[in-house]
C-alpha cells in the first residue's frame, strides 16, 4: 500500500446517510476506536465491532472494549454479548453484523463498522464461502484429539493432509487446524477449496466508505506501551484473576487474548509482574506488526489516513469524507 498525499484524502467519498456504511480498520492502539466515536457524534451513528476479542464479556479491559460511557455517548453493537466459554465464529459475525447494520440503518443511523480483525471486514464485504458443516462424530474425535495432542502435532498431521490449508494457519492455532481436519474428514476436500468458492457479501463495496488508520510504527509502538500501562492501572490484572477463576479451557479464543498468558503466569509464580508486563507489550507490538502487514497487503484499495487525518475528520465537520 503506497501513502498517500495529504490531499489524497479528500477523495474519500460522500456518505449518503443511512444508505451507505463507514469500515474502519486499523491495527490495535491505532485509534480507530476513538475515529468512529467521533464519527458517530457527528453524522448520528452506530458503532459496530469488528474485533474477534471484543464480542466477549469477560474481558473489558484487556480486550480494550469501550467503556461504558462511551457506550452512552451513542449507540453500539456487538461488543461483550458472549460467553467467553464459547468460540464464537466468523460464520456467526456474518449473521449478527447484518443484523446489526439493517437495526442501524431502521433507526437512521450510519453503521461505523470498527475493528482489526481482517477476516471480519472479508465476510462483510465478499461473504463466506459454503464449507458444510462437519459430521458430529468426526467434529467430537479431532476437539477431543485436541485436548490429549499439542497443537503443532495436529498442525504437522494437516500438513501431510492438506498442506495448501495447514501453510495458511500457524501451528499454535489449534481451533483452526481441528476446523480443518474436521473439514477435510467429513467432505474429503480441503477446507481452502472449500474457501476458494465466493459467498454472498453483507455490504457491497460500492454501499462503503472504507478507511484504514495507519500511524506511523514507532507512534504505534508508543500507543502500545501507553494503553497497556493504562490496562494496568485500571484493572487489567484483577480483570485475569477473576478470568482464570472461571476454568475455562485454555483451547478458547478469549483464553488467547494479547496479555492473558503472560498476567496468567505472573499469578501462578511462575514470572514477576514486570517481567509478565514486558512480555505483554511485546506480544502486542508483534501482532500490530503482523497486523499491518496484512492490513497493507489486503486493503490496499481503502483510503489510508493517518493520526493528523482522523483529527481532521472529525475536528473540521467530516470535511475528508464530504468532498
Amino acid at each position: 500500500m503506497h501513502r498517500r498525499r495529504a490531499g489524497a484524502s479528500r477523495r474519500l467519498p460522500r456518505i449518503m446517510q443511512s444508505t451507505r456504511a463507514i469500515l474502519i480498520a486499523g491495527p490495535t492502539a491505532s485509534g480507530k476506536s476513538g475515529l468512529a466515536m467521533g464519527l458517530a457524534e457527528r453524522l448520528g451513528g452506530t458503532v459496530i465491532n469488528a474485533d474477534s476479542m471484543q464480542v466477549y464479556r469477560d474481558l473489558r479491559i484487556l480486550t480494550a472494549r469501550p467503556a461504558a460511557h462511551d457506550e452512552a455517548r451513542v449507540p453500539h453493537a456487538l461488543y461483550g454479548f458472549v460467553s467467553g466459554s464459547e468460540a464464537y465464529s466468523a460464520g456467526r459475525y456474518a449473521v449478527d453484523v447484518a443484523s446489526a447494520i439493517a437495526q442501524a440503518r431502521a433507526a437512521g443511523r450510519v453503521p461505523i463498522v470498527v475493528g482489526g480483525t481482517g477476516l471480519y471486514f472479508k465476510v462483510l464485504l465478499e461473504g463466506l464461502s459454503p464449507v458444510p458443516p462437519a459430521d458430529p462424530l468426526v467434529r467430537d474425535f479431532w476437539r477431543a484429539q485436541a485436548r490429549v495432542r499439542p497443537a503443532a502435532e495436529l498442525h504437522a498431521l494437516l500438513a501431510e493432509q492438506d498442506p495448501e490449508t495447514a501453510a495458511r494457519l500457524m501451528p499454535t492455532d489449534p481451533q483452526r487446524i481441528v476446523r480443518a481436519l474436521e473439514v477435510l474428514e467429513s467432505t474429503g476436500r480441503s477446507l481452502a477449496e472449500w474457501q476458494r468458492a465466493p459467498g454472498n457479501p453483507v455490504l457491497l463495496e460500492r454501499e462503503t466508505a472504507r478507511l484504514v488508520v495507519m500511524p506511523e510504527r514507532a507512534a504505534l509502538d508508543a500507543g502500545i506501551e501507553a494503553r497497556f500501562d493504562a490496562m494496568m492501572a485500571g484493572g487489567a490484572l484483577e480483570e485475569v484473576r477473576t478470568l482464570l477463576t472461571l476454568g475455562y479451557s485454555s483451547e478458547l479464543p478469549l483464553m488467547r487474548a494479547l496479555g492473558v498468558a503472560p498476567l496468567a503466569s505472573h499469578l501462578g509464580g511462575a514470572v514477576s509482574l514486570p517481567d509478565a508486563v514486558a512480555t505483554a507489550k511485546s506480544d502486542i507490538r508483534k501482532y500490530a506488526k503482523r497486523q499491518r502487514t496484512w492490513l497493507r497487503r489486503n486493503m490496499s484499495s481503502w483510503n489510508l489516513i493517518d493520526a493528523q487525518q482522523m483529527e481532521r475528520m472529525v475536528d473540521s465537520n467530516l470535511s475528508f469524507i464530504d468532498r
